[in-house]
């Protein structure tokens, strides 16, 4: 097949128009060409009176060779090979490989594992996905949190609740078979060519039972409310795991270990550190979540295309790099989203924010962050980054209320230093409710400085991003891990053979897709030393 990159097109273009297209790129005639498919579709809006869509596609042409020949001088041109994803091969093991953590990195851990036959155990500290939504509704109409089964804990962990978004900034070819996973077990086909795929929280709920479903006709086993808490090690390999389930503990026998518990499972930092493994600090970031109006942004973005149903809602991402050294920017931005009640710990505050396939809601939301160097946090611990993002999520907590209400303020009376006593036409989408309080009450004086010159800056390059109604709602702190769990070319712990920290968490990953590759590729290591 033959590759074509760059095809600039109308947002409104038929599928006549493309084909015309293609075949003038081609030097061909239509009659030529076989079939074509759609490999990338992003939107060009620097021009907002001319608005286009860029599309890379894959054509089938009777004659390739020729076509090919044809257009060697054409840098946009070239011969399309798809990457087909191998399933790493490995002796059948004779203890079953355990994995902690059924979020993205888990569960493609288990999937690649199931695949190749290996019949992997894989331990959930949270609830299946539908109990886990009953819970989550549960804290959201009465402010009593479950600390195992929440937004954080469950049945595809922090992902399933944090709107579904594809994108990702590393580049890998397994990217595709996870896009290819995730429309084999119910998403729509279109997350495998758009440039920002997204499946939506709804959707992505029933792809993740799908999948489980598949791990355990497999061979795999799913242990739900199951919590990591400990193992046993022999001449420097692991050689069992435990758990918790149901006030007892258990132990599992094995060789291979993936701890994929994502970055909110503390007691698993601290367990760690008490065993003497090699941590370290790492960059992360803390901010607040800021709302607008959905249509505010889509006029901001698309101009006199605000309207047009091909390419809205609008969704962006902004970053500046302030006199001062640090950098602010954007991060899970939600069109057409919600705030999310995101906490997993008892008396204190996190948000997130999440959509649904549809993207229809009011507000749009965006995280908006504040660099945080290991420097900042003035501590030799390991953990200090932990401390800092326990303590910020405690004083959100009593800004709020101390009832998991969250402390917002109106942007315009952030940057003039005021208290806000009445809301604009931005209304907040946290469903728990809200108090009015400035950030100064719960973020680092630092981090509040820093969004203060941010908003301002972002302002100038995305009109009404500064706009005195939007909301900031506090507080958003756990956009990364502020650990890393430092592991070998193999993707071993370095003081434990057979032990593979992996994913966000573990410090390798920002995001469903780099997680969802990185517990791939834990697998395949597991598989490797098993050949």
């Amino acid at each position: 097949m033959i590759k074509i990159s760059n095809i600039s097109i109308s947002v409104d273009y038929s599928e006549s128009e493309l084909l015309k297209k293609i075949s003038k790129k081609l030097k061909c005639s239509e009659k030529e060409i076989k079939s074509f498919f759609l490999l990338k579709k992003s939107i060009d809006a620097r021009k907002k009176n001319d608005i286009k869509f860029i599309l890379t596609v894959a054509v089938e042409c009777f004659n390739e060779e020729k076509v090919l020949k044809k257009n060697l001088k054409e840098k946009n041109i070239s011969e399309y090979i798809p990457f087909d994803y191998k399933i790493p091969k490995a002796k059948k093991f004779e203890k079953s490989p355990v994995i902690a953590g059924f979020g993205p990195a888990g569960i493609f851990a288990a999937y690649v594992l199931a695949l190749g036959g290996h019949c992997p155990v894989v331990l959930e500290r949270g609830s299946d996905v539908d109990r886990r939504i009953e819970d989550i509704e549960f804290f959201n109409k009465t402010g009593i949190l479950k600390p195992e089964s929440n937004v954080q804990f469950g049945e595809g962990g922090a992902g399933t609740f944090s709107d579904g978004k594809l994108n990702t900034g590393i580049n890998d070819e397994r990217i595709k078979f996870v896009l290819e996973t995730f429309v084999k077990f119910g998403a729509n086909k279109n997350i495998l060519y758009d440039a920002k795929p997204h499946v939506g929280t709804d959707v992505l709920r029933k792809v993740i039972k799908n999948i489980r479903n598949e791990i355990i006709s497999l061979g795999g086993e799913i242990k739900f409310n199951s919590k990591f808490c400990g193992f046993s090690e022999k001449n420097g390999r692991i050689s069992a795991v435990k758990y918790i389930s149901e006030n007892k503990e258990y132990e599992i026998e094995t060789d291979n270990f993936i701890l994929s518990t994502g970055h909110s499972a503390r007691d698993v930092f601290r367990l760690l550190k008490e065993k003497n493994f090699v941590l370290s600090q790492k960059n992360f970031s803390m901010g607040v979540r800021i709302e607008h109006l959905q249509k505010d942004i889509n006029k901001a973005m698309f101009g006199d295309f605000s309207e047009n149903k091909n390419i809205i809602p609008a969704a962006y991402k902004q970053a500046v790099h302030l006199k001062n050294g640090r950098g602010v920017y954007t991060f899970c931005m939600c069109p057409g989203g919600y705030v999310v009640a995101s906490a997993s710990e008892s008396g204190r505050l996190v948000t997130n924010g999440m959509s649904y396939s549809k993207r229809d809601g009011i507000n749009a939301n965006s995280a908006l962050l504040v660099g945080i160097d290991p420097k900042d946090l003035k501590s030799e611990d390991v953990l200090a980054g932990i401390y800092l993002q326990e303590k910020t999520e405690e004083l959100a907590f009593k800004a709020g209320g101390s009832d998991y209400k969250a402390p917002v303020i109106k942007t315009g009376d952030f940057l003039n230093r005021k208290c806000t006593d009445s809301f604009g036409k931005v209304l907040p989408t946290y469903p728990i409710g809200t108090r009015f309080a400035e950030p100064e009450n719960y973020l680092p004086e630092f981090i509040t400085d820093s969004l203060r010159e941010g908003i301002v800056e972002i302002g100038k390059k995305m009109k009404g991003f500064d706009s005195y109604d939007s909301i900031l709602t506090g507080v958003e702190s756990r956009s990364t891990s502020p650990v890393r769990i430092e592991r070998d070319e193999k993707r071993q712990a370095l003081t434990l053979k057979g032990f593979y920290p992996c994913g966000e968490g573990a410090g390798y990953a920002g995001g469903i897709m780099s997680a969802a590759v990185d517990g791939m590729k834990c697998a395949e290591c597991i598989a490797m030393e098993n050949q």
